[in-house]
């Protein structure tokens, strides 16, 4: 997936508060002050920016340089001394055993899972933690559901995003080097001031939204739109705005 297309800040903004529980949490099982943090698939910078409030020395990584480039500049905006790479998650080309802890707001969790799970095992020093977000397959998503009913169920050719919200699955992943694995479900709502600007947010602003638009015909992207449509409708409120709510997880574990 081209993470250029459309407008990921706009993603970003809205799921920075989960950013900042997956610092938060990642920082009560040790501290991270002082601490040398990476944070991995940083999109624009969410995680390693709360990170660096919590007075770790943070190194950004992302595929996609433009993303990067909007990340150097929150954190110049800032004041905030983070190094920025743009490189692989699942292949950083940073040393290895050279940090205290790993973070990833929703991003680690779109890498090929081998490799991605022995890059964390080769950059963490032993004890070291980590600490990551990862979406859940809700029964009903309005995100999602239109693109089933419209051009059905995409083939699954390899690991998919939603594994990693699946309590076996961490687990069963992480079994072979990490130790004190901790899952919470939390819930993030979706908000929109209008089904507008709902709307604009899928068609102009979502990546995920905004490529496969990009790769069906005119006609498929006019249903697709029109399904969305009806999709979000269901969650407009009295006020006019749209609201609902998406299940994820935060994991927590140590190296051993």
């Amino acid at each position: 997936m081209e993470w250029s297309r459309g407008r990921y800040e706009a993603v970003a903004e809205r799921i920075a508060a989960i950013a900042g529980e997956v610092v938060s949490r990642t920082d009560d099982v040790s501290p991270l002050e002082g601490a040398d943090v990476v944070d991995l698939a940083c999109g624009t910078g969410s995680a390693a920016l709360a990170a660096h409030e919590r007075g770790a020395h943070v190194t950004g990584v992302d595929l996609t340089g433009e993303l990067v480039s909007i990340a150097e500049g929150k954190a110049r905006d800032a004041g905030a001394d983070i190094a920025w790479i743009t490189a692989d998650a699942s292949d950083t080309g940073l040393d290895t055993d050279s940090f205290d802890g790993v973070v990833s707001n929703m991003g680690i969790i779109f890498v090929d899972p081998d490799r991605q799970l022995a890059e964390l095992a080769r950059l963490l020093r032993p004890g070291g933690v980590l600490g990551f977000s990862a979406w859940v397959r809700a029964t009903h998503n309005p995100f999602y559901d239109p693109i089933v009913s419209v051009l059905g169920r995409p083939a699954q050719t390899g690991p998919s995003p939603d594994q990693w919200g699946e309590h076996d699955t961490i687990h069963a992943r992480l079994a072979d080097d990490f130790q004190d694995v901790d899952v919470v479900t939390r819930t993030h709502t979706w908000e929109f001031e209008s089904l507008e600007s709902a709307l604009t947010f899928i068609s102009d602003e979502s990546p995920m939204h905004v490529n496969v638009l990009h790769q069906i015909n005119e006609m498929q992207h006019d249903r697709l739109m029109s399904a969305f449509e009806v999709a979000l409708t269901r969650h407009v409120g009295s006020d006019g705005r749209v609201a609902f709510e998406s299940p994820y997880v935060i994991v927590t574990a140590r190296r051993q």
